[in-house]
């Protein structure tokens, strides 16, 4: 009886050894998988992610950034889109948005972003009207009377000699509501013809609000010595706007 243990426990051993010997019918897995290293896009902002420009400056070069890959420099593309007056360059007032973004060899993007603000220089009220504003008294109607100030508003002097505004609402969406610059009543103009007089010809209809409809600004008067600038607006889905901002 021992003999026969001993045989089997010889032929079980021999048949694992057989078995360890023979090729699998099939293929391990993972056996033809392979690693990739891919190195994720790094920018870098040179200088500082906000920059606030003193309103007489005469030109500007962003700093610019470095876009790099496991150490290696890749390209880098830049964008710049001014927030109120539509600019892609960055030469003159309005708030800048400066993009930067890049991509690795396996198309995974990065992206930074910078701010450049260029304020208009305050003029006198008596022979220029640009500058920042604050925005002190409101109302809509049908709506409500605002409590607090609300702003900046910036006007800037075109090329034409025209006065453009940054949102010709007063910032009603934009800051009272605080919906952001895309809701700003962007593109209206108007010339003066004689501010001291209170004589300006007003280039009305602005199609730019999100909704739709038709801006037109229905009043415009200047006070020099209270620093102010009165605004009526009409909107023709059914709002008027009237309201004073101070020069800042």
């Amino acid at each position: 009886m021992k003999s026969n243990k001993l045989i089997f426990s010889i032929l079980s051993i021999i048949g694992l050894m057989f078995t360890a010997c023979v090729e699998p019918s099939v293929e391990s897995l993972g056996e033809n998988d392979s690693s990739v290293v891919t190195f994720l896009p790094l920018i870098e902002i040179t200088g500082g992610t906000e920059i606030e420009l003193e309103c007489d400056t005469e030109t500007y070069t962003d700093p610019g950034a470095v876009a790099s890959a496991g150490g290696t420099e890749i390209e880098l593309v830049t964008t710049v889109k001014g927030t109120y007056f539509g600019g892609t360059e960055i030469t003159g007032t309005d708030i800048y948005s400066v993009s930067y973004s890049a991509y690795n060899d396996d198309g995974i993007p990065a992206a930074a972003f910078r701010n450049v603000t260029w304020p208009p220089c305050s003029g006198d009220l008596v022979s220029d009207i640009s500058g920042t504003y604050s925005v002190t008294s409101m109302t809509r109607t049908p709506g409500y009377t605002i409590e607090e100030p609300v702003g900046p508003i910036l006007i800037t002097k075109l090329d034409n000699g025209d006065y453009a505004i940054s949102d010709a609402i007063g910032g009603w969406y934009e800051y009272e509501y605080g919906y952001g610059p895309k809701y700003a009543a962007k593109g209206s103009t108007l010339t003066a013809n004689d501010i001291s007089a209170n004589s300006f010809t007003l280039n009305n209809t602005v199609p730019t609000l999100p909704w739709g409809g038709d801006l037109s600004i229905d009043e415009f008067s200047v006070d020099a010595a209270a620093g102010t600038i009165s605004v009526k607006i009409s909107w023709s889905l059914g709002y008027v706007w009237e309201y004073t901002m101070t020069q800042l």
